[in-house]
């Protein structure tokens, strides 16, 4: 391995995480594998997920993914990286991994942050959250929230969807 191999093998895995698991509200339309990040430099008032708070877990390796991706089937539409707020160059490095293994799968990312950290290069996502929770805001399915969800598309471009998350009122 070169020395430049070794610096991306050792950055991508400074990622840890806590569990993954299906889910299908966070991404609008998919099926996703959402890995649950720790080490959140956040610490939202009010998180429903302060157990991401501390540096603990696995290290989120190619390996772990894999194994993720097998036992969960062939059903999947998206990969949700959820959180690496204190590692962004390390989700950015995650994402270009995952575009080029997994081509047929959407990539979505949760940032508790107010913007998007410069070290991310967009057109590597499909999804990005942007925004941390304030209680009295509520989250995406809140009218009134403070985050918002946006569509990428391949030249890095930003669609705002947040209203997709909104329960629309019936038509009569």
């Amino acid at each position: 391995m070169t020395d430049l191999g070794l610096i991306f093998h050792i950055s991508f895995f400074m990622l840890k995480y806590i569990n993954c698991d299906i889910v299908f509200q966070e991404f609008p339309d998919e099926v996703t594998l959402a890995f649950n990040l720790s080490n959140c430099p956040c610490r939202c008032p009010g998180c429903h997920s302060t157990f991401l708070w501390k540096d603990a877990g696995k290290p989120l390796t190619t390996a772990a993914i894999g194994e993720a991706l097998k036992h969960y089937g062939a059903d999947l539409t998206c990969i949700g990286i959820m959180g690496g707020d204190a590692e962004p160059a390390a989700v950015n490095e995650l994402a270009i991994h995952l575009r080029k293994t997994y081509p047929h799968l959407k990539i979505g990312w949760y940032t508790g942050r107010t913007s998007i950290a410069r070290e991310i290069e967009k057109e590597h996502f499909n999804y990005i959250k942007v925004g941390p929770y304030i209680r009295h805001l509520g989250g995406l399915d809140s009218r009134q929230t403070n985050q918002r969800m946006y569509r990428i598309d391949s030249e890095g471009r930003m669609t705002d969807i947040t209203s997709r998350f909104w329960e629309q009122p019936l038509a009569k």
